[in-house]
């Protein structure tokens, strides 16, 4: 396209946008981006908690667990060791969650 942006007709611009959806309709995308799950987020899910069980569960803040599942910090010694054994056998953290 050799027209700048600010030169396009109301009509340029809506054809535009038009032929985006239709792209996105068919499935055509530019680019797609992956997101890992880390290993916090992925021992919350096996067990099929949300986050505030998950955070009772192990005796920690909403906040901190946000803070671990995205990225911002790091669990480090007991609460690392716990999230080990939520991800082997996250059947024990729902039960504590259930009982507590």
């Amino acid at each position: 396209m050799s027209k700048k942006k600010e030169e396009l007709s109301g009509e340029e611009l809506g054809q535009m946008l038009l032929d985006s959806v239709r792209q996105m309709k068919a499935g055509k995308v530019a680019r797609t981006q992956q997101v890992e799950q880390n290993d916090v987020v992925a021992a919350r899910m096996a067990g099929g908690l949300s986050q505030s069980e998950f955070a009772q569960a192990l005796g920690i803040s909403v906040r901190t667990l946000q803070e671990w599942e995205q990225g911002r910090r790091s669990p480090s010694g007991a609460a690392r060791t716990l999230i080990g054994i939520a991800a082997r056998h996250p059947q024990i953290i729902v039960e504590a969650v259930r009982v507590g």
